[in-house]
């Protein structure tokens, strides 16, 4: 298994940094996005949204169908296996384009279909954490304590890491959440401390490195460690459905949904709701554990068990399997 991480070629331009056009001649650029792209930069979208959406989207479609012909595309919409939501992604982001080229185009109805998050086993993110390389590795388990999406803690910067307190911020939340400041191990934190400090970002070696390059770089390795390990459930472990894992387990604990929406730093509670009905409560079962000091109370704490009851002077504690 790779120790080390490898950079694939870098792709176009307009994939990572939207570069400024020093002028727009629809006849130089033809199938070029640039102008496009830095269109909606103007127009104050996210640079997250342009590149992880828009871009990827739209070059997409210049590999599948002619872009500036609707006919072509809604037929490729219509003969690609993909779900509803995703299509309905797509045809959103070509009628904005189409709207920019004063192309004629007519959104197409699709009805989405409500799927609950898949949720892991504890053992299987557990296993995977340990078998991944070492920042990969240290990344996954950062989203798995925190419930942070994977943008998020690729954007952590040094000076958003308390040390001292065992706690990170999110100073730059994606979606329009809000900034937060999350509680983790101190095993995390060591953990932490341990990458070289390359430049001001945590996880990354450069300043313009990319997301989706180290995301495939995960789930290649994703695979291969489900293959040895002889575990299909692995592969279904993503950064998202930690996410959704940290939710779940963590109202579950508190039956607390303003906590968990505050965790999550969604702004309408009805994107948190979700996580209400996602295990069900009427089967628990726990794993039950003793502390006879501080340290090991403190250790149970940092691994996501709650306190019960106080023993002939012995603390008990659980954690649902």
């Amino acid at each position: 298994m790779a120790e080390s991480f490898r950079r694939r070629p870098a792709e176009p331009l307009y994939m990572g940094s939207i570069p400024i056009p020093s002028s727009y001649d629809p006849s130089l650029y033809k199938n070029d996005l640039t102008p496009f792209l830095w269109e909606l930069k103007k127009r104050g979208y996210r640079e997250s949204t342009i590149v992880e959406n828009y871009a990827k989207i739209l070059k997409n479609l210049t590999k599948n169908c002619i872009l500036d012909n609707p006919d072509s595309v809604l037929t490729y919409l219509a003969t690609k296996e993909i779900s509803e939501g995703r299509k309905e992604l797509i045809a959103d982001c070509y009628a904005n384009y189409c709207q920019w080229k004063k192309i004629s185009f007519i959104k197409p109805r699709y009805h989405r279909i409500d799927k609950l998050p898949i949720i892991p086993l504890e053992k299987d993110i557990e296993a995977l954490i340990s078998a991944l390389p070492r920042k990969v590795s240290i990344l996954t388990r950062t989203i798995y304590e925190t419930g942070a999406r994977c943008g998020e803690v690729w954007g952590l910067k040094w000076i958003d890491i308390d040390f001292q307190n065992t706690a990170l911020t999110i100073n730059k939340p994606e979606k329009n959440s809000r900034a937060r400041r999350l509680k983790v191990s101190a095993q995390l934190i060591g953990l932490l401390s341990t990458l070289p400090r390359n430049c001001e970002f945590v996880f990354r070696k450069y300043p313009k490195a990319r997301l989706d390059t180290f995301e495939a770089y995960f789930i290649r390795e994703k695979k291969e460690i489900s293959n040895q390990l002889c575990n299909p459930k692995i592969v279904q472990v993503t950064w998202k459905s930690l996410r959704h894992y940290k939710a779940t387990m963590e109202y579950a604990r508190t039956k607390d949904i303003l906590y968990v929406k505050e965790l999550l730093g969604h702004v309408n509670i009805m994107n948190t709701m979700v996580y209400t009905h996602l295990i069900n409560f009427d089967n628990d079962s726990f794993v039950c554990k003793v502390a006879k000091t501080v340290e090991e109370a403190t250790q149970l704490i940092e691994s996501g068990f709650e306190f019960v009851v106080d023993v002939e002077g012995e603390k008990l504690f659980r954690k649902r399997k």
